[in-house]
């Protein structure tokens, strides 16, 4: 039963006058209302019935706050009980019991769901916007890696682990062990051949899995039917075997991603946009560790205008130097600041150049395409295409650097192939070379800068449960906290400004 009514009333209620009007939460407070919280979640509660509920606010508040001084449940209860200035920000009277911490889990996994972060971060930024704290509208976007909870495994140790499991679910459940199922788990790190072991491994772990299955009076046991879907899920994985799949038991949504060519890493990764100007987050989306960095520009943007951003520039690294990405953002009326990727576009500009009212390639040595047309393909089992320009033949024959632009092809005209849309990407890494995108580029550093802070004070860097749902929550949570941060930064800011002239402070819509 949700039950709001009055708070902090009582006579010790004083004690909050020592709480300076300069403080962290009292400035968060003055630029966002988090009353709203309670109408967002209240479908999730009964208003008539079962026991008193905490007010959804308060508990939103326990978790803003053990977010921004990055505490555990326990933790934040203890500091909780003793903080003035914590008691005060979530809403309660210096005489009040907390919630037990067990408490906090069941809000965070049961009522705080990922779309109701997504609106509590969206309405902090439209408040804000709305009390004159955030005027910017360029922004930028990137993806940042986290550590799963657990360590990656090999197959073959997965696999080890996975008998282990579906033999102790049997011994739980009958007593006892069949003896026609073999429990004898080979002792794959004796073989020296890696493809060997994990070979080895797959027989024994089908072998112990079919024998299962034909056994009658254990293959519907709660337990062992459990172990066996499990199984079934990690075997039937294309990419498990070639160690590109599931690596973890405990936590079986986690990937290997990569950082670089040389540098890997086993968890998720959190992609968010952040305005420049005030280094707010607009918007966060939690994938996996293979995620490839853009995917879900499409959602993040959205999210992003529903709070009242108008963006008209977006920054980015060379990972998001796709087409698709870029033809987006220039759709939307967004300037897109994101450097050339090689990937993306192969065209050695040293040696060839674009003139797009022509539509001509002109080489070092001056000779320029005279035709072209559209080549169909098969690569992959995919149809490809590409646009084929003929350079004259006629000076590509008596041309003084033949040899080393067409080697010993005997044709007589040099063929440029290039991709349906390498034209306009040309055309946008022509810009990348003046002195106003270099100079702008720059401010994208902003974003790193927002990176390294949620990792090493608010424990981005290490997933805290396991989970894709549960990554996603310390995210956006993550995010939330580090906002309200800046924005009481931001408050500060202003009513300094405002001391200076000796004026009362108040925020300018």
């Amino acid at each position: 039963m949700l039950n709001i009514g009055p708070k902090q009333l009582s006579f010790h209620s004083l004690l909050y006058d020592k709480i300076p009007e300069n403080h962290t939460l009292k400035n968060i407070s003055k630029a966002v209302d988090f009353s709203f919280i309670n109408e967002l979640l209240a479908s999730s509660y009964s208003r008539y019935y079962g026991r008193p509920a905490k007010e959804p606010e308060m508990m939103a508040k326990l978790l803003i706050l053990q977010y921004l001084y990055n505490l555990s449940d326990e933790r934040i209860i203890e500091e909780a009980r003793l903080n003035l200035a914590y008691m005060w920000f979530i809403g309660i009277n210096p005489e009040e019991e907390l919630p037990d911490p067990s408490l906090l889990s069941k809000f965070r996994r049961q009522r705080l769901q990922e779309t109701s972060l997504d609106e509590i971060i969206t309405e902090v930024v439209r408040q804000c916007i709305e009390n004159g704290l955030i005027k910017g509208t360029t922004v930028s976007i990137d993806a940042t890696h986290t550590a799963a909870n657990t360590t990656k495994k090999v197959p073959e140790r997965l696999m080890k682990h996975i008998a282990k499991k579906i033999l102790k679910s049997v011994e739980e459940e009958t007593g006892s062990i069949p003896p026609d199922i073999n429990s004898e788990i080979p002792a794959y790190k004796e073989i020296k051949d890696h493809k060997e072991a994990k070979e080895t491994m797959k027989d024994y772990l089908e072998s112990l899995i079919e024998r299962v299955e034909t056994n009658d009076e254990i293959k519907e046991k709660e337990k062992v039917k459990k172990a066996i879907i499990e199984a079934h899920e990690v075997l039937s994985d294309p990419k498990f075997i070639i160690q590109k799949g599931q690596r973890s038991l405990v936590d079986a949504e986690a990937r290997v991603g990569h950082k670089s060519k040389t540098e890997s890493f086993f968890g998720y990764k959190t992609e968010f946009i952040m305005i420049i100007e005030e280094r707010i987050i607009t918007a966060v989306t939690v994938e996996s560790g293979e995620y490839v960095d853009g995917t879900k520009i499409d959602q993040l943007l959205e999210q992003t205008q529903k709070s009242g951003i108008k963006s008209t520039e977006l920054y980015g690294d060379k990972a998001y130097f796709r087409y698709e990405i870029i033809n987006k953002l220039i759709d939307q009326m967004i300037e897109p600041y994101i450097p050339v990727s090689r990937a993306s576009y192969r065209i050695d500009e040293e040696l060839f150049r674009y003139n797009k009212d022509s539509d001509e390639w002109f080489c070092v040595m001056g000779n320029n395409t005279i035709s072209q047309k559209e080549k169909k393909g098969q690569k992959g089992g995919k149809e490809t295409s590409c646009l084929e320009y003929v350079f004259d033949k006629t000076i590509c024959q008596d041309c003084t650097n033949r040899e080393e632009c067409m080697g010993k092809s005997k044709t007589k005209a040099r063929k440029l192939r290039v991709s349906i849309n390498t034209a306009e990407l040309y055309e946008i890494s022509q810009k990348q070379k003046t002195e106003e995108f270099i100079e702008k580029y720059k401010n994208r550093a902003a974003h790193e800068w927002k990176n390294g802070e949620m990792k090493r004070f608010h424990g981005m860097d290490r997933a805290r449960g396991y989970g894709l749902k549960s990554m996603a929550t310390q995210a956006k949570l993550t995010a939330l906290a580090v906002n309200l941060k800046r924005i009481a930064a931001l408050v500060a800011a202003i009513s300094n400004a405002f001391l200076l002239f000796e004026i009362p402070f108040r925020l300018i819509a």
